[in-house]
């Protein structure tokens, strides 16, 4: 199975959806029809989310195995440090490698539900970079991305300090940068900018969603600290409660984005699907790839 960075070394533009286990045994059917369907669309990976506190561990690593198995597409297994001893850790990660699993995307992850405050675990990793430097010991096996917030993370007191924590992630072997979502491509260039005036020079693709409902919305915003400018309000919150209006408006809006941030020189989309297919085939017809 490809690394992600050998997939840069023949394309300067990459395509990937991101997926969510699900939380039933119906969804999990749903979710395996759902990679089916994006899998047609010939996407250079796909990645699978950990879930708050890795409430999804062993979840995802059967996902990210069964989605290389039935769609021969490289999955990217999400790894955060929540709740496992350096020791775990280590086990986690040769699980990971002797599953054939040669992408991780490395997060310090967000606390269990209910708990305010993020605390490692007993003999744990602290920081993220202590994380890539494990998986780091097994050489260039791993192809490793991090994951940024374009605004600076919402625990951040300022900008300068975020770069220098991504700087460190970078450094400590990560290989390439997912953006949190955004809905002011000027945020993400913005980002680019300020990331490159540190010395980075590693690729920085933008994460960006298609808005299906206005609520959901407001609430994952206001969690991870993204903004949501006025002209998204001004769009969505008259069609709220109108899902057809809605998903139409999304897919406009998405698709002026998407195009927006490819002519700016982006290279490429990593698009949260929320395990919805219908509104990324739509949004793939209309955008240049």
């Amino acid at each position: 199975m490809k690394k992600i960075t050998d997939i840069f070394t023949q394309k300067d533009r990459t395509f990937s959806f991101e997926f969510s286990p699900a939380k039933t045994e119906r969804g999990m059917v749903k979710l395996y029809e759902t990679a089916g369907a994006l899998a047609k669309l010939n996407p250079d990976w796909f990645s699978v989310t950990y879930g708050a506190g890795g409430s999804t561990r062993t979840l995802t690593t059967d996902i990210v195995e069964q989605f290389q198995k039935r769609f021969n597409v490289p999955t990217m297994h999400h790894l955060s440090c929540v709740g496992y001893s350096r020791d775990e850790l280590k086990e986690k990660i040769k699980e990971i490698r002797d599953k054939d699993i040669c992408n991780i995307l490395a997060l310090r992850g967000d606390p269990p539900a209910g708990d305010d405050i993020w605390q490692p675990a007993l003999d744990g990793c602290e920081y993220c970079y202590q994380l890539i430097e494990m998986i780091r010991e097994h050489k260039d096996f791993f192809s490793i991305g991090v994951a940024r917030f374009p605004e600076a993370h919402i625990n951040c007191p300022d900008k300068a300090l975020d770069s220098k924590y991504l700087k460190k992630k970078l450094d400590s072997g990560g290989d390439f940068v997912l953006t949190q979502m955004f809905f002011e491509n000027s945020e993400y260039f913005e980002y680019v900018k300020r990331i490159r005036a540190t010395g980075v020079t590693a690729r920085i693709i933008p994460g960006v969603m298609i808005i299906n409902n206005y609520q959901k919305l407001l609430t994952f915003s206001k969690a991870c600290g993204a903004t949501v400018p006025q002209k998204v309000h001004d769009v969505f919150a008259p069609l709220d409660g109108d899902d057809e209006a809605t998903y139409k408006a999304g897919i406009d809006y998405a698709a002026e984005q998407f195009n927006g941030l490819l002519e700016g020189g982006a290279p490429g989309l990593h698009i949260f699907t929320l395990n919805r297919p219908e509104p990324v085939i739509e949004v793939f017809k209309r955008i240049s790839r």
